[in-house]
């Protein structure tokens, strides 16, 4: 109990510290969301600073940080410049296909690494090598490289897959309507599954050998512990601690890592309302992803920390 109120007090202060740095950077950046406007004859100095009034940039930046982390504590943050709409409502619009996408990528990249590294470690030779080739292909292959790649082949020249979007122009209802969105993200999550793959396995495979040259590994193949249940018994319990760390670091993942393959793919996702929103200086819809990435940054580490020190009780004494 005093360890997970230690951490949620962590989480809150590291949630303000974060703010406040953020808030500070993102305004002080040159330019601004008006500076197109300061550019058109036709809009006055006037009119210009009645909107910077109205969204409540005519006061000073610590005036403006204490008004917005007030509406952020009520989930209110603000609303956007480019649309008009609210942010909050402009995020959960978004948040969806977003969290879809990288919860799917994200379970099967684990699975398939714990499969193919702990497969690569126990049965060295050229299925090891094999498995290491691709690993590194895998790890040096720019994600936004390979999408280009399968677009042009895949959907260009043999029209297997959509090049584009969520669905099809004459898409129907029900049924159709989900496989139709499931083909057109075929291609994005292979792209996020392969780039994940690479260092995943290695690290696994990694950590499998280092189990495999353990004490107790070797006593329990003196009593003839092997195949699955030396796998059951020994090697997925100590796999366990470090995979479960990563797997708290991966959640930040699941709005930056679409960026690129959202605005490449043409998903109206978070990542893509993180690019446009960058571009044209939307503040209040960049601060709301940003704490809402930091907030999973912070409670993945809680989380994982929490698991660890269920697992492991000396985990939860030097904590």
């Amino acid at each position: 109990m005093a360890l997970t109120l230690r951490k949620i007090l962590y989480v809150v202060l590291m949630l303000l510290l974060i703010s406040i740095i953020s808030f500070g950077a993102i305004h002080l950046a040159p330019n601004s969301f008006f500076a197109s406007g300061e550019l058109n004859p036709n809009i006055t100095p006037e009119s210009l600073e009645q909107l910077k009034k109205v969204y409540g940039l005519d006061k000073s930046l610590p005036m403006q940080f204490i008004a917005w982390f007030q509406a952020m504590l009520r989930l209110d943050f603000g609303i956007s410049f480019a649309s008009g709409k609210a942010v909050r409502d402009e995020i959960l619009s978004r948040l969806p296909i977003t969290l879809l996408m990288n919860v799917v990528s994200i379970v099967l990249v684990f699975v398939l690494s714990l499969y193919f590294g702990i497969r690569s470690a126990m049965k060295r030779g050229s299925y090891d090598s094999a498995i290491k080739q691709f690993a590194l292909i895998s790890y040096a292959m720019p994600s936004f490289y390979l999408s280009l790649l399968l677009v042009m082949f895949l959907a260009v020249y043999w029209k297997i897959f959509p090049i584009s979007g969520l669905h099809s122009v004459d898409v129907g209802t029900g049924l159709k309507y989900y496989l139709d969105m499931a083909w057109h993200l075929v291609l994005p999550i292979f792209v996020m599954v392969f780039g994940g793959l690479g260092s995943l396995i290695l690290y696994v495979r990694s950590l499998t050998l280092n189990i495999l040259k353990s004490d107790y590994i070797f006593f329990a193949r003196s009593r003839g512990v092997e195949g699955s249940a030396l796998l059951r018994h020994f090697i997925l319990p100590n796999l366990s601690p470090p995979l479960i760390t990563i797997l708290g670091l991966s959640l930040p993942g699941l709005i930056g890592g679409s960026v690129i393959l959202e605005s490449i793919f043409a998903i109206n996702g978070m990542g893509l309302l993180f690019y446009q929103s960058a571009l044209s200086r939307d503040y209040p819809v960049i601060m709301g992803i940003l704490i809402i990435s930091s907030l999973l940054t912070l409670l993945g580490n809680m989380v994982a920390d929490l698991v660890l020190s269920r697992l492991n009780p000396h985990f939860k004494r030097k904590n």
